[in-house]
């Protein structure tokens, strides 16, 4: 929004060159985060045989971790070095969502976290996620991510590498458990408090979504 606000006092030209510009960096499909993002994507596969192929839990489980702990890194470069595009718009929320739900289900397989845990899990995302793609098809304005969800988050991708590399019997892999039982439970709850939060934000952006619509389309009382 602030954005647009921004473009609105250019005239002439310098708005058409400037609309221009950013609809062709919009369009870049070869950048360095949508790189980043895909990198992430292929490395999937590579956890997956390393759990289940060559049977290495904790390589995979601290495989996990670094694509977690990384999640940030794509979005950040994209920002701080203007590589913002329509691609990596839709690639990065997709990796994201691919990368938990497939860490989530391999995890429950290999049994090192109960079936009741990962589907509470796979729950709130899949919740989310329809809320999402219902609130933006209903032309609801972007609601930004509140801090009670990134923390959900930041702990739920903790926890999930950490049940991994604490299964088992080994004396030093029941202090794992634990941490990892702390932190998954509580960012569980946080996530699913930070779900029933977004209600009432979900509600203001769609209203002020259609407001503004009805705005752009000519159909409030104040539009000639």
């Amino acid at each position: 929004m602030e954005g647009a606000a921004g473009e609105s006092v250019r005239t002439g030209t310098g708005a058409g060159d400037a609309d221009a510009e950013e609809s062709e960096d919009l369009a870049r499909v070869l950048t360095v985060p949508n790189l980043i993002t895909l990198v992430r994507l292929a490395c999937i596969p590579l956890f997956l045989w390393l759990l289940f192929g060559a049977r290495h839990q904790s390589a995979a489980a601290v495989l996990l971790a670094a694509l977690g702990a990384t999640d940030w890194v794509d979005g950040f470069v994209a920002r701080r070095y203007h590589q913002v595009s329509t691609l990596g718009k839709v690639l990065d929320p997709l990796a994201d969502r691919v990368l938990v739900a497939t860490a989530v289900i391999a995890i429950i397989v290999h049994g090192a976290v109960p079936v009741w845990f990962g589907v509470a899990t796979l729950a709130r995302e899949a919740v989310v996620s329809v809320a999402v793609l219902v609130l933006a098809s209903m032309g609801a304005r972007r609601i930004d991510v509140l801090w009670v969800g990134k923390a959900g988050t930041f702990a739920l991708l903790f926890a999930y590498p950490a049940f991994l590399l604490g299964h088992g019997t080994a004396g030093w892999q029941l202090p794992i458990r634990i941490v990892a039982w702390i932190t998954g439970l509580t960012g569980l709850t946080l996530a699913w408090i930070a779900a029933a939060s977004y209600v009432p934000v979900a509600r203001r952006a769609l209203a002020d979504g259609q407001r503004r619509n009805r705005s752009d389309t000519g159909i409030d009382g104040g539009a000639a």
